[in-house]
């Protein structure tokens, strides 16, 4: 049929589900533009498996055949009682009761001889689309006629053009035959619509047969490439071909356009697209095929045609097979031995296993391949006995099989020749902490799958996903300490976040805030535009340590990290355990890694074993590149000689403002109320804070330092360490006087009092309060400034200097923000 001006549409179950779907397709029909139109019809929703389930029953009694029959009779009737008038009705519930007469005669039988044979089976199951495109032909012919529609709607069987012969390879079209049949039945159709049904057809021997399950969507290519139709439709329940399973990916989104090999591949993978043997016949006769929605009919939905000669998209999707079980056959006597695959395969074939996946080394040591796991405990004995000779003379040393493995594969026309993108996807899922236990790719590079632990199949569906710009990088994100610093923070990402993901692709969900006693976990995210009220409500619950952490490690995000932004000891403890398990961890809090160097040694130790990251920008100098510029010093091969600076902002602070006017305790208390200092300003004055940040700084050098290789000078009066923190500023006034003689004495010599630490290579370490001359650069900073000196073999004569605000809220959130940002970027490419 040359006109080229046939619209093949499909529409399956879903679609066709009761009376308001039927009406639903109808306006999709007669709205659509186009002389001919062929329908191509699935049996109502869930009606196929109804049927089936008849004849299971039946194969067991007779005694449900009946009741069975009623509950479908009274679902048909209702919906054509709903769509149809007469004279229509009566026509089509005459040839319905006629059927159902048929099927009740076929049942019976089977309960008689209690077994259905595949003619009976396929001659059931087929009345489904028999009774849906009899009774959609019939409501589009009464609108037709009251509308005066000059349309001819014609209802065909599809028996009667579609004939098969069912083959190892599935249903063989025989077209010539078909043709002859599509002419003589639809040639003469100038302007109408044919209502086939779909599924069913019919062997060269006449007896009636199916296509097999979706046979529906194989049937609308076949009449399509009968037709020489312009395009194919198929009307389902979702928008298109998604990039990956939204049950898994939530940011999963609807490609507009990919090849007909990208979406054989997408489908072959699971993917709900259409089943490769379906599009043969369209990518045969070079037609198009359009996914649509029955329910957002206005919505585009995607286009499967020939490859695009520009590849926009390197990846189109991403998806997966669960429930496989990886074989691993190995053994020296294999290598350079010829025929060891096709024997391997030959058996498999004989044993009707199913062979999904192949990997082998080019040492020929080993042959890995992945099979359904229904196959799991019967091929390992398949491949025993097919290699038992050489197993029993050690020639082959072990069959394995390893159960519980899922597929995961990410495909697209674009990948072709373009270098670099196999490591992404191992990158990715080795960044997310997932184990890949054997890869496969094809010459055509339009597919690289991998072989994981089905436990992790979402995380990198949901990690590849990202990691190929196909939605968001998303971080889980756990919060500790809402305080000063924390708060403040979750401010800035709330201000951030719509241009992160906008921008860079980045989703930094917030998932958990965590307080010193209670805890709010979020179903999805914290509203960081509201997280304040979230403190105050019921949803808070007591602290759980090991509830946060599952709940911000959820397996279908792939990346966490604890964001701790307190003082705690306690909470700093945790950091190792939280490496250890693929949580990544960045603070301001200075505890973890300044403590005892056995603690240190072991939390970069797990970082390394673990592939995760700490990062500690903040623990010195605020968002300041303190600890970045010296790690870059030293990594660039340059040799620090000494470091010497002011690292606390709390105490440049004080004694920026401490000029004998106000006493000293004072201006304490005002630094406390201005977030200048820890929660407990005696970890300023005491000089620990001070002295933590030059041990950080030391150990970033490779200096082996501890407290106890520190002089510091406390500022904290005898006798007032076990006090509270109001106590301690209520009793510290007592001391202002002692204070104020050693300004006075600085004075005096022309000097200005500041809280300085040095540090040289060889390992010396202060941290004291100096009477500083009046002209010297520490002498001369804003009121909160860190400034830190490097004095290197490069920057001898002329020290290298990092100066600027060292504390407050703002400054040191927004360098934990930083650090955050630095953490995605290690994570991957962010766009």
């Amino acid at each position: 049929m040359a006109d080229n001006d046939w619209m093949v549409h499909k529409f399956g179950g879903s679609s066709l589900a009761d009376a308001d779907c039927f009406r639903r397709v109808g306006d999709i029909l007669l709205a659509e533009e186009g002389d001919r139109q062929a329908v191509v019809v699935s049996a109502m929703a869930k009606m196929t498996d109804t049927l089936l389930s008849l004849v299971a029953g039946a194969e067991k009694s007779a005694d449900a055949i009946g009741p069975g029959l009623q509950v479908l009779a009274d679902r048909y009737r209702a919906a054509a009682q709903a769509l149809l008038t007469e004279p229509s009705l009566g026509p089509v519930l005459a040839a319905f009761d006629a059927d159902l007469s048929d099927a009740h005669d076929v049942l019976h039988a089977i309960s008689l001889v209690r077994a259905a044979a595949d003619r009976s089976r396929d001659l059931i199951a087929g009345f489904g689309e028999l009774w849906s495109s009899r009774l959609l032909a019939a409501y589009l012919g009464e609108r037709c006629r009251q509308a005066g529609d000059a349309r001819q709607v014609r209802w065909v069987d599809a028996r009667q053009v579609i004939v098969i012969e069912h083959g190892e390879l599935g249903p063989a079209v025989q077209w010539a035959e078909c043709r002859q049949r599509a002419s003589r039945l639809l040639g003469d159709l100038q302007h109408g619509i044919a209502i086939i049904t779909g599924y069913i057809a019919s062997e060269t021997s006449g007896l009636y047969t199916t296509l097999g399950r979706n046979g529906s969507d194989h049937s609308a290519a076949i009449i399509a490439a009968l037709l020489d139709a312009r395009r194919i439709t198929i009307w389902t329940d979702v928008d298109g071909v998604m990039s990956a399973d939204p049950g898994r990916v939530p940011e999963a989104a609807i490609i507009p356009e990919l090849s007909y090999s990208e979406a054989m591949e997408l489908a072959y993978f699971g993917a709900k697209v259409l089943h490769p043997q379906t599009m043969a016949p369209a990518v045969r006769h070079s037609i198009p095929v359009y996914i649509r929605n029955t329910f957002n009919a206005p919505a585009p939905g995607s286009r499967i045609g020939p490859p695009a000669q520009v590849h926009s998209d390197h990846i189109k999707g991403v998806t997966s097979i669960d429930d496989v079980a990886l074989v691993n056959l190995e053994g020296a006597g294999m290598i350079g031995v010829p025929g060891t695959a096709d024997r391997l395969f030959s058996a498999l074939r004989h044993a009707d296993i199913s062979v999904i996946l192949i990997s082998q080394a080019s040492s020929e040591h080993s042959i890995c391949f992945a099979v359904p796991s229904r196959h799991a405990l019967r091929v390992a004995d398949v491949v025993r006995d097919a290699f038992a000779l050489e197993l029993q003379q050690g020639q082959v040393h072990s069959v394995d099989v390893k159960t519980d493995c899922s597929i995961i594969a990410v495909v697209g026309d674009g990948m072709a020749g373009l270098p670099g993108i196999a490591a992404r996807f191992l990158g990715t899922l080795g960044n997310a902490g997932i184990n890949v236990r054997a890869i496969a790719q094809g010459s055509s590079e339009r597919n690289i799958s991998a072989v994981i632990d089905k436990r992790d199949v979402t995380r990198a569906l949901r990690a590849a996903h990202s990691g190929f710009y196909l939605s968001s990088k998303t971080i889980s994100i756990g919060l500790v300490g809402p305080g000063n610093v924390g708060g403040t923070l979750l401010g800035q990402m709330a201000e951030q976040a719509e241009q992160l993901r906008r921008e860079f692709g980045l989703d930094l969900r917030v998932r958990a805030i965590a307080t010193s006693s209670r805890m709010f976990l979020a179903e999805r995210a914290v509203d960081l535009r509201d997280w304040r009220a979230v403190l105050q409500d019921e949803a808070m619950e007591p602290l759980d340590w090991e509830r946060f952490r599952r709940h911000i490690q959820p397996d279908h995000i792939p990346h966490a990290a604890v964001v701790d932004c307190s003082a705690s000891q306690e909470v700093a403890n945790r950091y190792i355990d939280w490496l250890r398990t693929g949580i990544h961890v960045v603070t301001p809090n200075k505890k973890a890694h300044s403590g005892t160097l056995a603690a240190y040694d072991e939390l970069f130790a797990e970082c390394r074993r673990h592939n995760t990251h700490f990062l500690y920008e903040t623990t010195v100098g605020a968002a300041l590149p303190v600890i970045g510029t010296l790690r870059d010093l030293k990594r660039t091969g340059d040799e620090v000689i000494s470091i010497e600076g002011i690292l606390s902002g709390t105490l440049a602070y004080l004694f920026n403002v401490f000029d004998g006017t106000r006493p000293f305790s004072a201006i304490v208390r005002e630094a406390r109320e201005k977030g200048y200092t820890e929660p407990d300003p005696r970890d300023d004055l005491s000089g620990m804070d001070f002295a933590r940040k030059l041990i950080i700084l030391g150990r970033e050098i490779g200096l082996r330092l501890e407290m106890k290789d520190l002089q510091v000078e406390t500022l904290v009066p005898s006798g007032m360490t076990g006090l509270g923190v109001d106590a301690f500023l209520d009793g510290l006034a007592r001391h202002d006087a002692a204070m104020l003689e050693r300004l006075e004495t600085a004075r005096r010599g022309g000097r200005v009092l500041r809280y300085v630490g040095r540090l040289t290579h060889k390992g010396e370490a202060t941290v004291r309060l100096e009477a500083v001359p009046a002209d010297h650069p520490f002498a001369h900073m804003n009121l909160t400034d860190n400034i830190i000196r490097y004095e290197t073999r490069r920057y001898s004569a002329n020290p290298l200097v990092v100066q600027g605000p060292g504390a407050g809220p703002a400054v040191t959130a927004a360098g934990v923000f930083a650090d955050i940002l630095r953490l995605a970027s290690y994570l991957g490419p962010v766009r």
